[in-house]
Order: C-alpha cells, then structure tokens, then sequence
C-alpha cells in the first residue's frame, strides 16, 4: 500500500454550502438550517451562551485522520501535528463533553502506532469515541489491530452507538470491505443492526452519525463515497435532525439533503486536492509555512431546541 489514501471528494453546486478556512489560526463558526450557512459570534458561541428560553448547549469535538507514523514530503512530522491538535483541544475555552476520532487515527495499522496515538490523545480529559479509516486496517487481520485496540463495547468490525445528553450517536465502520479505488461499503449485517439500533428512538431525537468515508457521494472516481449509504441514509429520514461527519478527504466540504446534513473534516496530518483537481488523491505538499492553515479540529455545539448544531473550524496555524 502507498502512501495515497483511497478516496477523495468532488461536490455538485446543489450539494455545495460551504468551505470553511480559519483565519491567522483562529475558528470559522457557520451552522446550516434549511440549506443556508449563516454565521454566529464565536465569543458567544464558545462561551457557549444560550438563546433566551434555551438550555445551556453541550460541545463535542470532531479529530480526524491523524495518520501517526506518517513522515513523507507532505508532513515530515504527522505526529507532532497530531500533538499541536491536542493542544489545541486542551486550550478550548469550554471543553467537549465527548471527542469523536473519525478514523485513519494510525497510517499502516500498526501496533506501535496505535500505542503512540493513544499516548498523544490520552491527555485530553473527555472520553473518545473511535471509528476505523482504511489506514487502520491494512492489518493481514484486517483490522484486528484496530479491534484489539479500540474494539471494546462495540459490535462486529467496530459499529457502536451511544446516548449522551438527549442525542444518540451512531459510529459506522464502512472501510471493513473496502477495494482499492472502490465505493466504501457498509454490508448487511451493519444496516440490520443500525435498523434495530433506530428502531425504538422518537423521530424528534437528534442523531450524530460518525464514520470515515462519506456517506454521501462526493467524488465517485476517487471513490470518495460509499455504495450501499442510501439504505442507511433511508432509516435515518424519519428523524427531524441528523448530522453526518466523515473524515477520509482531508478538507472541509458541507452538504445538506433533506433532513441530513453531512460535514466533512480537515486531517491533522497533511491535505488533500480538491474533488478532481489531481489525477488521483493522496498527501498534498504545499509550502511549509502553509500547512498548519490547511489542517485542523472541529467543535460542535448543540443546543436543544430547533437549532441546527453549530460547526467550529479551528487550524493550526
């Protein structure tokens, strides 16, 4: 396997809302309501002030693709990245309830590597909820590794839920079967228990779905999408409100369809062309002093109620 991840993303102009870039280092906040991105004050919004007649809102954060053992020209230093992220992390004025790593947390699957991720992340104060990338299971055990690492309390390959605050999370495993240069896929047995894992939730309840490739159809060529996402997408279309994060793609692109919103995340190891603008994905080398601007950590804050939850992009830089 070389050092190109398998997938990478390309956005039609209905599906298109926003890119997001921080400025000198400091966090973009949008939130998406009815497909209109609109922006809040980020003093308030990290203070985390509610809106008269609202409860206070509960943060959770977003890492993703940190790649520990990655050292090619694209960032020699992955590992010192991932460590910048969590200092980043640490300094948050108000800190997550919860931390959702979507995947590719190592970049050959080994056991080195997920010993020195876990030592980087273990510093952060909230519990961590992970999902594999296809760079953790390029194991001959496919993904045993991972599963021994961090399979505990989750179901087949890594599937999981949870229930925090009034919101139920769903952690979905779809790089299990994946094939050089194809769709990623999720498989029966993980729809069957997704269905069963939805089945007793109110329709009112809001729901965060975590997983590494998109779920949505991005850039096909580059496999940059996942095969089977419409069964699943169609047990989720019965609730008012659900959120999508992927990792995989290694930049910020949103999309809304329906009652789904889907927000893709920047890596904190090295960035990715934009859908099509190289002949294939992989580690993109820009200008030293332009890295940190291209990765990143995101925050969420969710606020009960009719909000939308509220995105925070925050660089390195």
């Amino acid at each position: 396997m070389d050092d190109h991840d398998i997938l990478n993303p390309r956005v039609d102009r209905r599906g298109m809302l926003t890119r997001c870039a921080g400025w000198a280092g400091t966090a973009a906040l949008y939130t998406v309501s009815g497909g209109i991105v609109s922006s809040m004050g980020l003093d308030a919004a990290l203070a985390g002030t509610p809106r008269p007649g609202r409860t206070k809102p509960f943060t959770f954060l977003q890492i993703s693709d940190t790649h520990i053992g990655f050292d090619k020209a694209a960032n020699p230093d992955a590992r010192g990245t991932a460590i910048k992220a969590v200092e980043r992390i640490r300094a948050l004025p108000v800190k997550p309830d919860l931390i959702l790593h979507t995947g590719d947390i190592t970049h050959l699957s080994k056991d080195e590597q997920f010993d020195d991720a876990k030592q980087i992340l273990s510093d952060l104060g909230a519990p961590i909820f992970f999902v594999p990338g296809e760079h953790d299971f390029l194991d001959e055990g496919q993904g045993k590794a991972y599963l021994a690492h961090h399979g505990q309390g989750t179901l087949g390959s890594g599937w999981q839920s949870f229930d925090h605050d009034g919101v139920h999370f769903v952690g979905l495993n779809n790089v299990a079967a994946l094939k050089p240069g194809g769709m990623a896929h999720l498989g029966d047995d993980q729809l069957a228990w997704l269905a069963k894992d939805l089945a007793p939730l109110s329709a009112s309840t809001p729901i965060v779905v975590f997983g590494h490739i998109p779920l949505w159809t991005v850039y096909e060529a580059w496999g940059w999408g996942t095969d089977d996402s419409a069964q699943a997408l169609a047990l989720l279309a019965r609730f008012g409100s659900v959120t999508v994060l992927n990792g995989h793609i290694h930049q910020i692109i949103s999309k809304v369809e329906g009652n789904v919103t889907f927000h893709s995340a920047r890596s904190t190891a090295y960035p990715q062309p934009a859908p099509g603008a190289a002949p294939s994905p992989g580690p993109l080398k820009v200008p030293t002093e332009q890295l940190p601007s291209m990765l990143g950590i995101r925050s969420a804050l969710f606020r009960r109620g009719s909000d939308p939850i509220a995105l925070i992009e925050q660089t390195l830089a």
